[in-house]
């Protein structure tokens, strides 16, 4: 059975604080998001490889093995970028009810990646977006970064980018970039108003494609993935969030 596919509503690069002030979804073609982060999207296609060596994430409450994952913290400031010593990932259960409540140590994000010039583009384009959207009033602020890399695979014939279901991260700002998809079907976007019903249904396809949330206004979450042949398949993703004050769970250091 053919798939059916939504295309997403993309956004112009110019326009990308005010699409979340008015609807609190932007999303933007690889090329944009280029050109919103400073970067040769060609820079940012280099990571890629680095998603060929995520670990497998040990805390998923269903049992599965189809996710991989490496967590690494920051710490922005204007230019200046600071990783920040290794830290459990730790979210409230009201965010998330499956996995929320308790410190999950994932490995973290390689060194090469990090220290590539185009990864602390990404992080200060991201954090200056934050200011400009969620403190346009005030003096310059540190923002506090989770990125996490994702590999959902189809080791168990069905991969859940998702398994929490349609949730908020607790977050200012939630950035994902679809990084690959290779060999699969399903992965949907849905974005949903957190205090109405209406909603968007897309699937991101292009590699460095970007979806930006304001974490406060919406709701989302991906739809499972399934192989389209016996080789099996995987979609792959860097989530990147944002926060005034801390780290969840953590006081201000």
């Amino acid at each position: 059975m053919a798939s059916v596919t939504f295309l997403p509503p993309l956004s112009s690069p110019f326009q990308v604080a005010q699409e979340l002030r008015n609807t609190g979804l932007a999303v933007l073609a690889p090329s944009d998001v280029a050109l919103w982060a400073g970067c040769a999207l060609e820079e940012l296609q280099e990571l890629r490889p680095d998603w060929d060596v995520l670990v497998p994430d040990q805390y998923l409450k269903d049992g599965g093995r189809y996710r991989r994952r490496r967590h690494s913290c920051f710490v922005v400031l204007g230019a200046d970028v600071q990783q920040v010593p290794h830290r459990a990932h730790w979210q409230p259960i009201e965010y998330n009810a499956l996995h929320g409540g308790m410190d999950r140590w994932f490995e973290p994000l390689l060194p090469a990646t990090v220290q590539r010039p185009v990864w602390a583009q990404l992080l200060c384009a991201l954090a200056a977006l934050s200011g400009a959207v969620f403190a346009p009033d005030l003096a310059p602020q540190p923002w506090f970064i989770e990125a996490h890399q994702f590999r959902i695979d189809t080791t168990d014939g069905i991969g859940r980018p998702t398994p929490e279901g349609a949730h908020r991260d607790g977050v200012d700002l939630v950035a994902v970039f679809l990084v690959e998809r290779s060999g699969i079907r399903g992965g949907e976007t849905r974005v949903f108003e957190s205090n109405a019903r209406t909603g968007q249904r897309f699937t991101l396809t292009q590699p460095w494609s970007l979806m930006l949330l304001d974490d406060a206004r919406v709701v989302h979450e991906s739809t499972p993935i399934l192989p389209v042949a016996a080789s099996g398949g995987h979609r792959d993703t860097l989530v990147v969030t944002c926060r005034r004050g801390g780290f969840q769970g953590s006081s201000l250091v």
